[in-house]
């Protein structure tokens, strides 16, 4: 069986990771465009057709899923790929995880790209399942390009900037990039220096979950058999990057993909 997954960076590391949690003996196919990114500059027509080529690129090995492990490609392409790939290939969306925040009634706050803050997509995911409770749109300039990079500096000072904008009472926090998943225990560092109770709503589980039943697949956690990596980079054949190996996410892939 093979599962694909695309971003536009190494943002797509934690729900791999998940993925090879959940079914250990699955093939993974994870294709990225490093000749393109940053894709949350570009206008939304371009982040479609960029998306596009990443997502033929996957397809092009016949993976049973491909989840779309990018909230920026989830907004601007996935009805495109979509009706490009389905019902061929089962595609999943990534979609700030909103709804199980606010089930609590308890304030929260969403951490995301700029791009992403305030837009009218999160507003209306904000007003669909969240009406009524206390919600914080954080900004956090910086921070995916910062994690991209593995650039220790620049993503301490980014989780900090943002963990200044985040009201003090709040313990849960949407973490509406998949980029912040790889540094969650940074920003629980930083909102929680005291080590107090904090609840993180992150996308990777759940799509990799998703893409399981979508494909038929049944979790098999405990599979003794490894499965293989395939690396696409902007359609080339390739390794993860260097920068992956700074992220547990990262080095248990490389792990698996040298055993087998």
């Amino acid at each position: 069986m093979k599962i694909a997954l695309m971003d536009s960076g190494i943002g797509l590391l934690a729900a791999a990771a998940a993925v090879r949690r959940l079914r250990p003996d699955a093939e993974l196919v994870i294709s990225s465009d490093p000749d393109g990114m940053p894709w949350g500059p570009r206008t939304p027509e371009n982040i479609a057709e960029r998306a596009l080529a990443v997502a033929g690129a996957a397809a092009a090995l016949d993976p049973a899923a491909l989840i779309i492990a990018c909230n920026t490609a989830s907004v601007h392409a996935l009805p495109a790929i979509r009706a490009a790939l389905e019902p061929r290939i089962p595609v999943i969306g990534t979609v700030p995880a909103i709804k199980p925040a606010a089930a609590g009634g308890g304030p929260f706050a969403i951490w995301a790209t700029p791009a992403t803050t305030g837009s009218t997509y999160q507003r209306g995911l904000i007003r669909e399942f969240a009406d009524g409770v206390p919600v914080t749109e954080v900004p956090c300039p910086g921070l995916a390009e910062a994690v991209e990079r593995a650039d220790d500096t620049a993503i301490d000072r980014a989780v900090a900037a943002a963990a200044a904008l985040t009201p003090p009472g709040v313990r849960t926090v949407v973490l509406g990039c998949t980029h912040y998943e790889l540094v969650a225990g940074r920003i629980r560092t930083a909102l929680r220096p005291d080590g107090g109770p904090l609840t993180f709503f992150g996308s990777a589980q759940a799509v990799a979950a998703q893409a399981l039943r979508r494909a038929g697949i049944t979790p098999a956690p405990g599979a003794a058999q490894v499965g293989g990596l395939t690396v696409l980079l902007s359609g080339r054949t390739g390794v993860l990057p260097d920068e992956a190996l700074a992220y547990p996410e990262g080095r248990l892939l490389q792990t698996v993909s040298t055993a087998h």
